[in-house]
């Protein structure tokens, strides 16, 4: 299981973050049409994610990462069932945050900073390899959308 290891901490780091601020922003405290703009900004997210999953998942993505760290790669049964359970996670949250349930604000957190942090890490894994890195080619529209999702639930919560 130690091939996952540099994956948890990036996750990890969100999560708390993703945590800290479900906590401390309290619940959805804006209009219907913010909370609605708010809405279709997780579903483009969702969609940019998707994608993205869909570029790592053909790409080697779960080879690519673990070889980075001198590690064995991920099972593919792992790396698509995590992304797909993730996936259905966010798509029940954008459900959940358009009803202004103030548990569907934490996965809608993690994902607008897991999304900026793709931006940042894929690049640099790039530069690290010296070309292309899977993952690399949807990270900055994901990256994106993100900050953009975390704009707009900075504007929605409390």
């Amino acid at each position: 299981m130690t091939e996952v290891l540099p994956g948890v901490l990036v996750l990890t780091v969100a999560a708390v973050v993703a945590l800290w601020l479900t906590i401390s922003r309290g619940g959805v405290v804006a209009s219907a049409a913010a909370v609605q703009r708010a809405v279709w900004v997780a579903a483009i997210a969702i969609a940019a994610q998707a994608g993205h999953f869909v570029e790592e998942v053909t790409t080697g993505f779960h080879e690519r990462l673990p070889a980075a760290f001198g590690l064995p790669p991920l099972s593919l049964r792992f790396f698509v069932s995590f992304n797909l359970a993730w996936l259905g996670i966010w798509a029940l949250s954008a459900w959940g945050l358009a009803r202004r349930r103030h548990v569907a604000l934490f996965p809608l957190w993690f994902l607008g900073i897991a999304g900026v942090a793709n931006g940042l890490l894929h690049p640099l894994l790039a530069l690290d390899a010296g070309g292309y890195f899977p993952g690399l080619a949807t990270s900055l529209l994901v990256a994106a959308v993100g900050a953009l999702l975390l704009a707009r639930l900075s504007r929605v919560t409390a």
